[in-house]
């Protein structure tokens, strides 16, 4: 049945199938365990009911979006030794120890504080289950440092060595971790998965308030997410310009798929908007650009020569279409989260924050775009890489497992099947989680729990609380 199947791209796709289920979740997680505990940090500090409502409610979607994260990755992680034997071979005496790193820092520490921050509150005490809460959320930062670190360094390797099994040995560890484009990769996830999280902490808000616009829950959450798409989207857009510009220094060939230059440009390059890559003539059909738009935003010089694919071996091209159109979504969900901040920021200058429908509508039509963008990024990032699992140095069909076509494919199989099942009725919990309203039981935007139960004084309440308003 699969005689004549590539064994390399089945595992390829078998790795990029598990990884888009597995990556939303961290992104999801990442943001939300920082937003709990600011919203904990805020009850602490107001006394506000609301602020404990909003936490209770966002604790019970955090859980089950981090478990299903642990699950997808562990998955993951066996892949290493059944399809990309030859890689791990190769590789695990840089990744290894990067991953080991992640697991004895973040994962234990996620571990350690997770019972506390789930069941924990009645039992420690409000200040000691907040910094459990805090715990959790750096924990999540430090996952994503290591993890970000292993992949960037595989973008961009530095600071290894070559011993005589043909292996990568980490020379310099510094340079192996704080590889080029690490710092720019790790600003422009972490700011990915905030805004990921805020979009749905938005998009639940005003999915209540077209209900209910009196509703003190949903109004916080929305607010606090509005600022949040105001505050971040456009650093998000500045980070990633940055992100691009590194990538043009150390990925040339990257950025050339990304923006569909098939040709040189010697007195300035098009910013294609749109059209369609042709792999195979080499030049972009349908073309819709602006005249030496694309030198300037990437050499900040309408006449700066770009390079091309032309100058390019075929072998070392990258799937362009796949890299130029999963870039494209990705720059239009992060214009759009920009428009949706403005929006928010006239309604909230108009008073008209908690009425206005069309925003309200717009935000709750956003909710997916964080993932959206996640994935496209991700895509845009592994597919601009290829043919090479570590840039440069290693090919994707020198790291892959001697295994046959069909037994890749009956696993790939086994897992779209297992995925589609499991991860469905996840996905169909969280969102009935979120059709709920949270916990109203506070009265007023001015209600309080009793301050000592959080451990302040009523005049330094109130005090904060005018503080925030």
């Amino acid at each position: 049945m699969f005689e004549g199947w590539d064994a390399v791209v089945l595992a390829r796709a078998q790795f990029a199938f598990t990884m888009s289920f597995h990556i939303v979740f961290p992104a999801f997680s990442i943001g939300l365990a920082s937003y709990l505990a600011v919203l904990e940090a805020l009850w602490l500090w107001t006394g506000r009911e609301v602020y404990i409502n909003l936490f209770n409610y966002w604790l019970k979607i955090f859980a089950v979006a981090f478990g299903m994260g642990v699950v997808s990755g562990i998955v993951m992680s066996y892949q290493f030794g059944t399809n990309w034997a030859a890689f791990s071979d190769k590789t695990g005496p840089v990744i290894g120890p990067l991953m080991a790193y992640e697991v004895l820092t973040a994962f234990f520490l996620e571990a350690g504080f997770l019972g506390v921050m789930l069941f924990g509150l009645d039992r420690v005490g409000p200040r000691l289950h907040f910094f459990a809460t805090l715990m959790v959320a750096v924990g999540t930062l430090i996952s994503a440092f290591w993890i970000l670190s292993a992949n960037s360094w595989m973008q961009t390797p530095a600071g290894h060595a070559v011993n005589e099994a043909g292996q990568f040995i980490a020379a310099d560890w510094f340079k192996v971790i704080f590889n080029p484009s690490f710092p720019y990769r790790l600003v422009h996830m972490v700011l990915a998965a905030y805004l990921t999280t805020a979009l749905v902490v938005g998009a639940v808000g005003a999915w209540h308030l077209l209900r209910d616009q009196h509703l003190a829950g949903p109004r916080v959450m929305f607010s606090m997410a509005m600022w949040m798409a105001t505050i971040v989207a456009p650093i998000q857009i500045l980070a990633g310009d940055q992100h691009g510009l590194n990538t043009l220094e150390h990925q040339p060939v990257k950025i050339m798929a990304m923006e569909g230059h098939y040709e040189s440009h010697k007195d300035g390059a098009p910013l294609y908007l749109f059209g369609w890559p042709n792999q195979a003539a080499g030049k972009m059909d349908y073309a819709v650009a602006v005249p030496k738009l694309g030198s300037l935003i990437l050499k900040h010089s309408l006449d700066a020569p770009m390079a091309g694919l032309d100058t390019v071996p075929r072998e070392n091209w990258p799937p362009v279409p796949i890299t130029f159109w999963s870039f494209r979504i990705m720059v239009g969900m992060g214009l759009l989260m920009m428009g949706l901040g403005l929006l928010s920021l006239l309604m909230r200058f108009r008073g008209a924050l908690y009425q206005s429908r069309l925003l309200h509508l717009f935000a709750v039509a956003m909710a997916p775009s964080g993932f959206i963008a996640v994935l496209a990024g991700w895509i845009t990032t592994e597919t601009g890489r290829q043919p090479f699992t570590v840039y440069g140095l290693l090919r994707t069909v020198d790291a892959a497992s001697p295994l046959a076509a069909p037994a890749v494919a009956s696993s790939l199989i086994a897992f779209i099947i297992v995925y589609f099942v499991v991860f469905t009725a996840g996905v169909i919990y969280l969102l009935r989680l979120m059709a709920q309203p949270p916990h109203h039981g506070e009265q007023g935007p001015d209600s309080h729990v009793p301050a000592r139960a959080a451990g302040i004084t009523p005049a330094a309440a109130t005090v904060a609380e005018g503080a925030l308003r």
